[in-house]
């Protein structure tokens, strides 16, 4: 069986996967280094921030600054570099009272080699050496590519032993051009997905390699890597399924007696194996004991997984974050299995076994979307994993010219959408992390810019297409009663403008009695709205509210933020429309609300029009 993979490794090597790894690597450095650099980025766009700036932070603070329990270092990188808008890396333990760091130290390990060359640089250069400053930023970046061109490296390699060499190729095209691990490979390359994802490639190709002839280097290198992924992602620690499901197969008690055979006969590399996997995962107990002192501590507060729940509707389709929506091509990958048993069968039980787990848990996680997540950013480390079905996939389609003929237009078609997500959610814009929503999304799919109405969809999720000649007036309030003073700004106009002052703060309801004419069928409020900084957060920008009632019971209300539309000093008129309800409503009011910003919003010349 050894002698036959070998031979047939050899056989399907091939320069059309040599091509298709080297066109991959050719991307992922373009996007890093020339179409969107982070490491010469600002504040929250740059190389270390957000959660980067998490799973970071343990090297600057035991290796720069000798302060693990206070980080009294923060203030200054805040005020310096501002990785986030604030301080969430760590949170007080109510024990100890220390600051503990929110993400596990596998990334810090990782982050390492990075880490101490741009020290020893700074030091050479007289860069200043506090672990953000450019020469930290641009290394790690450098870095993290070099681990992408790792990991394709070796998912090449592995691919090879048991596929053809121009399935291999488009596998690899389909992985880098055609799913969103182009942008956790390149641009977002110092996330979690990426280093994982590169050690998932590394544990087949060693698995594989240990199955052939078990030694003890391999056997400590698979506890090893097992080891990192699990410390640098918890959930992680299902890697350990591919050394032990290895060439699964039927019937089941033939594989156990076989695995039983082969593991008491080389019982002493796997004692190695998991002493490996013990030590690197001591690493994270011995910090948590050490600054907390308790041996296990829950570092997400109040996010879990709802186990019985898993949301894999949304996690598949959501125009959120679905993962097939933004990455279709992955739809071959899950196709590919079906093909993948009679090819492949050695590793077919392993894959749909992992494959399907990885699903499970991933769905199962309360904030499924993963925050600013460009698709299921979760899933990008195991497309080496998919990356075997899809290689099956290909194998089929390249058994006929027609296939391949019909096929490969949408396969075009589809690294160009991925291409054009990939711009939109850097250069181009039109992609909003956490916001998308069907109306949104589709508004905006293949454009590549879009007018204010398109962009309030984020907002009232609907598009109000009516006829807007001949309004009927309805209410209108020049505020000229009002006080501007409380907000530091003069009045829009007149004597008056309303003031809702910075912080939570909602105003009263402008409301009126209406009589529903034949043929009206939504509502236009307009009014002129200044700002004197802008607020970026999304969830802390004022709102201009329309809502419908009956009698007391609210019936319908419409939002948009208004600071999407304003910059700082700035003032400008901003309308919003809203259908009609379905329902009997006898009473409109406008409202305006500051949800916590520390900015005020000043309003003036409320009118709203029937249609």
């Amino acid at each position: 069986m050894n002698q036959n993979l070998q031979a047939n490794s050899k056989t399907r090597t091939g320069r059309f996967s040599q091509f298709s790894l080297i066109a991959c690597c050719l991307l992922l450095f373009v996007a890093s280094n020339f179409y969107y650099p982070r490491w010469a980025q600002p504040a929250t766009e740059a190389t270390i921030s957000w959660d980067v700036a998490g799973y970071y932070i343990y090297l600057p603070a035991f290796f720069i600054y000798g302060d693990a329990t206070e980080l009294e270092f923060k203030r200054d990188i805040i005020k310096d570099y501002q990785p986030s808008p604030h301080f969430d890396q760590a949170f007080q333990h109510r024990e100890s009272g220390n600051l503990v760091f929110k993400y596990s130290a596998g990334m810090a390990v990782l982050y390492s080699p990075a880490f101490f060359a741009s020290v020893l640089y700074s030091y050479l250069t007289d860069h200043h050496v506090d672990g953000y400053s450019p020469p930290f930023q641009f290394t790690l970046t450098q870095w993290s590519l070099l681990v992408a061109f790792l990991g394709l490296f070796y998912l090449r390699k592995f691919l090879l032993v048991y596929f053809r060499d121009m399935a291999v190729g488009l596998a690899l095209l389909a992985v880098v051009f055609g799913t969103n691990y182009l942008s956790y490979a390149s641009t977002n390359g110092a996330m979690s997905h990426n280093f994982l994802f590169t050690i998932y490639a590394l544990l087949l190709w060693l698995t594989h390699r240990f199955y052939q002839d078990p030694t003890t280097w391999r056997a400590a290198s698979i506890g090893l890597l097992c080891g990192l992924a699990a410390l640098a992602r918890p959930t992680e620690i299902i890697t350990v399924l591919i050394p032990l499901l290895w060439g699964l197969n039927f019937p089941l008690s033939c594989f156990l007696k076989t695995r039983m055979d082969f593991l008491n006969e080389h019982w002493k590399k796997i004692v190695v194996a998991v002493i490996c996997f013990g030590l690197i995962g001591s690493i994270q107990l011995i910090y948590w004991k050490s600054v907390s002192g308790n041996w296990l501590v829950y570092s997400y507060e109040d996010q879990g997984f709802s186990w019985l729940s898993p949301h894999f509707w949304s996690g598949f389709f959501s125009t959120r974050a679905g993962w097939l929506l933004y990455s279709p091509v992955m739809a071959f990958a899950l196709i590919g299995f079906f093909y993948l048993k009679k090819q492949q069968s050695r590793l077919f039980a392993m894959s749909l076994v992992f494959a399907l787990l990885v699903l499970y848990i991933t769905f199962s996680w309360d904030i499924w979307w993963y925050g600013g997540s460009l698709g299921q950013r979760a899933l990008v480390q195991s497309y080496a994993i998919f990356a075997i079905p899809l290689a099956a996939f290909f194998s089929v389609l390249l058994r006929q010219n027609w296939r391949i003929m019909a096929f490969t237009p949408l396969f075009i078609l589809l690294c160009l959408y991925n291409l054009w997500w990939f711009h939109q959610s850097h250069r181009g814009g039109l992609f909003v992390p956490e916001q998308m929503n069907t109306a949104y999304f589709f508004a905006v799919l293949g454009q590549f810019s879009v007018d204010d109405d398109v962009v309030k969809l984020l907002d009232t999720r609907e598009r109000v297409r009516v006829d807007f000649e001949e309004p009927r007036l309805a209410y209108e309030n020049d505020f000229e009663e009002e006080d501007s003073s409380a907000c530091g700004m003069a009045p829009i106009s007149g004597s008056g403008s309303l003031c809702i002052p910075a912080g939570q703060h909602v105003s009263e309801l402008f409301d009126f009695s209406v009589r529903q004419l034949e043929g009206e069928s939504a509502v236009r409020a307009i009014a002129d709205f200044r700002i004197d900084q802008k607020e970026w957060n999304v969830w802390n920008q004022g709102q201009f509210i329309v809502k419908f009632f009956d009698g007391e019971q609210e019936v319908r209300s419409r939002i948009i933020r208004v600071q999407r539309f304003l910059e700082p000093n700035q003032q400008r008129e901003i309308y919003i429309d809203a259908r009609l309800p379905g329902t009997v409503f006898d009473r409109v009011g406008i409202q305006f609300y500051n949800p916590g910003s520390p900015h005020p919003l000043l309003v003036d010349n409320l009118r709203v029009y029937f249609y």
